[in-house]
């Protein structure tokens, strides 16, 4: 008979959950909130220059708005989008985060280590809004990706990590 005692193993989906890196969902969305503030200013100052140029350049009642669904209000739309980008990847190009990822230590960087390229920051600020778009849809998926990449993660080759504290 053999007395001997078995090797302990540790079963494989636990190694597996293990190896496996956080999905940084809630930080993500904290990040978001946090990021909406600054972003509502640049988005004020840039209204503020529309509704002054539609008031004095095109000759309209001081009280009259821009007329919902008008060309202009589409054209300030995509100004907003715009800002917005321009907030976010020059925030990730500099610094690799935004001010909303700074209290939770997120950091954005590329998956082979590189610098990220403009293209690739606006793609993934381009995927990242459908993402939103679709009721969030490309954020939850990091739940279920292997790697826990959304799907903007994916499309650029980039990836949020946290990093330790200092």
């Amino acid at each position: 008979m053999n007395d001997a005692i078995p090797p302990t193993t540790t079963p494989r989906h636990a190694t597996d959950a293990a190896a496996r890196p956080r999905a940084l969902v809630p930080w993500r969305l904290l990040a978001l909130f946090y990021d909406l503030w600054p972003v509502l200013a640049l988005w004020m100052l840039l209204a503020a220059g529309f509704t002054l140029g539609y008031t004095f350049l095109g000759n309209h009642p001081v009280r009259e708005n821009i007329a919902p669904f008008s060309a202009l209000q589409w054209l300030l739309w995509l100004g907003c989008w715009v800002v917005t980008g321009m907030y976010a990847t020059l925030s990730w190009r500099l610094g690799g985060q935004t001010l909303g990822m700074r209290p939770w230590r997120l950091r954005l960087r590329t998956r082979d280590g590189s610098t990220p390229t403009r293209n690739r920051l606006w793609l993934r600020y381009a995927v990242g809004t459908l993402s939103l778009l679709a009721g969030g849809l490309g954020f939850w998926w990091a739940w279920l990706d292997r790697d826990r990449l959304t799907w903007h993660d994916r499309a650029s080759g980039t990836q949020l990590v946290r990093v330790p504290k200092a």
